[in-house]
């Protein structure tokens, strides 16, 4: 069997929430566009696949496919490594696209929240969203990757910030990995921590000393 492609997988969602087949193409294309943008390099449709499919392997553990599936899409939409509010205006471009489908205001308020989470992901969750931990464990799997995929994500983000200097980049670089390895929790949800948590940190710490000798 063929794996379904990215423009099938939005199609089929958006076709869920009453789009019509103009406007589900041209969503489509201004996401594609966003994330297939010459400064994308880890935050990439590549990302937004893999986010995806992990939802589908782990359809046991999502309670709204919708909501979870729209949050992956939009999360990283709006990525400028210059700013701090990327996650507020990806959640600003789901609202503008939501209002134009069947979707209640209710859940569509959820999808910006899930996004807008993720802006942080060492702050406080709430205990009893199995959702919101889902997403944020999928979000972050890509730290308890094999070493040689965690490397490659590095250095994608360091192109990333190919605009930043790098005595800038190192110190912000170090600032984030120290705060992520003082996380008590760095997966919420059972699984992920207990495939992930390890291999993270591990690999976090690895990437840590990297920047202490001078840089990847």
């Amino acid at each position: 069997m063929m794996p379904i492609t990215l423009e099938a997988r939005w199609g089929q969602l958006a076709a869920r929430l009453g789009l019509s087949a103009a406007l589900r193409e041209a969503t489509y294309r201004q996401l594609a566009a966003a994330y297939e943008a010459s400064g994308r390099h880890y935050h990439s449709l590549t990302h937004i696949r893999k986010l995806l499919e992990t939802a589908e392997q782990h359809k046991e553990l999502v309670l709204d496919a919708e909501v979870m599936q729209l949050a992956i899409w939009f999360h990283d939409a709006v990525y400028n490594p210059l700013r701090d509010d990327n996650e507020a205006r990806s959640a600003g471009l789901a609202q503008e696209f939501m209002a134009q489908t069947t979707l209640p205001p209710a859940r569509r308020q959820r999808v910006a929240f899930l996004i807008e989470r993720t802006k942080d992901h060492t702050q406080p969750q709430p205990a009893a969203d199995t959702d919101l931990h889902f997403f944020l464990d999928a979000d972050l799997q890509i730290l308890g990757a094999a070493e040689a995929d965690y490397w490659q994500y590095a250095r994608q983000v360091r192109q990333e910030y190919r605009l930043v200097p790098d005595v800038l980049y190192r110190r912000g670089r170090r600032q984030v990995l120290e705060k992520l390895l003082n996380s008590p929790v760095l997966y919420h949800t059972p699984a992920f921590r207990q495939r992930l948590d390890a291999a993270a940190r591990r690999n976090l710490r690895a990437e840590l000393r990297q920047w202490e000798k001078g840089g990847l």
